[in-house]
């Protein structure tokens, strides 16, 4: 499930890595791109929101996991996760700094420690702090931002008042400039693309961890509960797996594409798109990941044993490494310091790089594993973590 999660974490941040930040949210930005438009709703509607969520769900349950498995050595288990956590900050505020700014892994850090305060909540209780904490603050948001899109589509259709006019400008205007400075760091050379970050945003990081707590915390809750009821572990009947499956897939889909319906009827317009992605498809994409979880849990006794399988339990087993690792090969293609492919390709063309980094993550990680026993940043993280502490 994990091997999946981080394969398809990719089909979306490869735009982010190819683009400006808000070319993920329309293939309109930066400049209309008809030709991508096929690519950006096939990504939105299997990929877009789905598999992060996925990912954080199995971030929760691994959090479990790891504290228990410390205690069985004889150490603080809590403890450990902090120190486990603080690491992954580190390497999350890094990965920021020199490569990308699209990480999540410093998110996670911040909001795991939260959720590490609340594990020891029953099953029932973590799931309804995250449900409410997710369900009402994206439902807040998405009323708060109807009067925007109604605005918005008030000026495109002419009928728009004087403010609504000044507000789409300056809101265009901002994303002009937003796109400016993000190609400027796409465009420019390793050592001066740290420096612009640094001048120009050096705390993206802890704004990213603000603006995805509602998302991120919630999911974290929910993977503990899943992991304490059974969930991955073959606790749940297959009856209700498949339920979880067909509903969600088909309840979250059939959303998702009216959302997409929507969006292409109108030429994906900015705001309602910005809407639509952070808040709007928060329901469709939980009903979806969860649909894709119970799916997972269902399929694996049947394909766990095929090459398929190996090859994604060991693409999941080394999530860490191909998550960073990806970000490494797609940057050194897109960005100046790189091949600078990025303003060369039309976004058309990033379904092959999306291939591309699929094949880099399944090829090596059964060769490695199985001289190791780890990936090579997972081997890292777990020696940092315990790094001076006396383990029995």
């Amino acid at each position: 499930m994990r091997g999946v999660a981080v394969l398809g974490i990719l089909a979306i941040n490869v735009t982010g890595f190819w683009g400006p930040t808000l070319a993920s949210f329309s293939p309109m930005i930066p400049v209309p791109d008809v030709g991508g438009t096929g690519w950006f709703a096939f990504s939105f509607v299997v990929f877009e929101g789905k598999m992060r969520a996925l990912f954080t769900l199995l971030f929760g349950a691994s959090m479990v996991l790891f504290v228990e498995a410390a205690e069985r050595r004889g150490a603080n288990g809590d403890w450990m996760q902090v120190r486990r956590l603080t690491w992954l900050a580190l390497f999350g505020y890094a990965h920021y700094l020199l490569l990308w700014w699209g990480d999540i892994l410093f998110p996670y850090a911040l909001c795991g420690l939260i959720a590490l305060a609340m594990r020891r909540l029953s099953p029932g209780a973590l799931v309804l702090a995250g449900l409410a904490l997710f369900l009402v603050s994206h439902g807040m948001d998405g009323i708060g931002d109807l009067p925007g899109i109604a605005a918005e589509q008030r000026v495109l259709a002419g009928h728009a008042s004087a403010a609504d006019i000044a507000e789409q400008a300056d809101m265009m205007d901002r994303i002009a400039a937003m796109n400016a400075s993000d190609i400027a760091i796409l465009n420019a050379g390793f050592l001066d693309a740290i420096r612009l970050r640094l001048a120009t945003d050096p705390f993206l990081p802890f704004q990213t961890a603000m603006i995805t707590f509602t998302e991120t915390l919630p999911l974290m809750l929910l993977g503990m509960a899943m992991l304490r009821t059974g969930f991955f572990t073959g606790g749940w009947s297959e009856r209700t797996l498949r339920r979880i499956a067909w509903g969600g897939i088909g309840v979250g889909g059939g959303l998702t594409l009216g959302m997409l319906g929507w969006a292409m009827l109108h030429n994906f317009p900015p705001r309602a798109m910005f809407a639509v992605i952070n808040d709007l498809s928060a329901l469709p994409h939980l009903l979806m990941a969860m649909g894709y979880a119970a799916g997972l849990v269902l399929l694996w006794p049947r394909i766990g044993s095929s090459a398929a399988g190996r090859a994604l339990a060991a693409a999941g087993r080394c999530a860490f490494s191909n998550y960073l690792g990806t970000t490494v090969l797609m940057t050194a293609l897109f960005s100046g310091w790189g091949l600078g492919l990025g303003p060369e390709l039309p976004r058309g063309w990033l379904p092959a790089f999306v291939l591309l980094g699929w094949a880099a993550m399944l090829a090596w990680p059964r060769w490695w594993l199985a001289r190791f026993g780890m990936g090579p940043l997972e081997w890292a993280w777990r020696r940092l973590s315990w790094l001076g502490v006396a383990r029995h």
